[in-house]
């Protein structure tokens, strides 16, 4: 592995803590289909526990940083300055019915700079994660953004509106997971991402991911928390993309 921080460190193993508990109740996810509860609340249950793993992991080393996270809300601790962005399963429609595609995301945030970056795949056990000047890394190898210069061999991800709004100008994917897509950015996968109204826990880690990847990221500090416009690409497309994005 390559040199990381303690606080990196700190977030991994949480991760890798959280997700025993994913990885588990992605199993039951079959059974919960066919019964008459259906698997809405189960998936709650499982996104609170996550959540509450994480909050414990990192609090007992970090006690006075505070958190955004999307179950929970604010928890403002001493440290007001430094907070854990958490989404504890990005992706959760997908994890409902049984399709294994999300991920733990997971940023930490000092002022209004994303510092360190995870997002976690359990069930492929894929691991992308950054740190500020210190580029971004998949299962420990670092990773680059697309060389794509050509708009027409270029794969870009948003969502559902996203998707109709631009198809057939770009060739899109709507993958129900921001986390990964902006994952998938970063190494390589895909070589754009944007998309209207999404929340800081979806893509602060991603933003970070990108950005060390050698990606593009407008600045997502100027929106509201919860009401984010972000347009993220590999350097050489994305003033290319921003023009097919205008009415976007």
């Amino acid at each position: 592995m390559n040199s990381i921080s303690p606080n990196l460190n700190l977030m991994i193993r949480a991760c890798e803590k959280a997700s025993k508990i994913i990885i588990r109740d992605f199993g039951e996810i079959e059974n919960l289909q066919v019964s008459k509860k259906g698997p809405e609340d189960f998936v709650t249950k499982t996104d609170k526990r996550v959540e509450e793993i994480l909050i414990d992991e990192l609090s007992k080393n970090r006690k006075k940083y505070s958190f955004i996270t999307e179950e929970t809300g604010l928890i403002m601790n001493d440290n007001k300055d430094i907070l854990w962005i958490i989404d504890p399963i990005d992706g959760t429609t997908n994890f409902m019915h049984g399709i294994p595609h999300f991920a733990i995301s997971l940023a930490l945030q000092r002022d209004e700079e994303i510092i360190s970056g995870i997002i976690f795949d359990p069930i492929k056990n894929e691991l992308f994660y950054a740190e500020k000047d210190n580029g971004s890394y998949f299962n420990n190898n670092r990773v680059r953004v697309s060389k794509k210069t050509n708009l027409d061999e270029c794969l870009f991800a948003s969502n559902n509106i996203g998707v109709k709004s631009i198809y057939p100008k770009l060739n899109m994917r709507n993958t129900g997971c921001a986390a990964l897509d902006l994952a998938y950015l970063g190494c390589g996968r895909l070589d754009g991402y944007f998309h209207n109204k999404i929340n800081i826990w979806d893509v602060a880690a991603g933003k970070l991911i990108v950005e060390e990847a050698g990606g593009k990221v407008n600045d997502i500090f100027k929106f509201k928390k919860n009401n984010i416009k972000i347009r993220a690409a590999n350097s050489n497309i994305y003033e290319k993309m921003m023009k097919k994005l205008d009415k976007f």
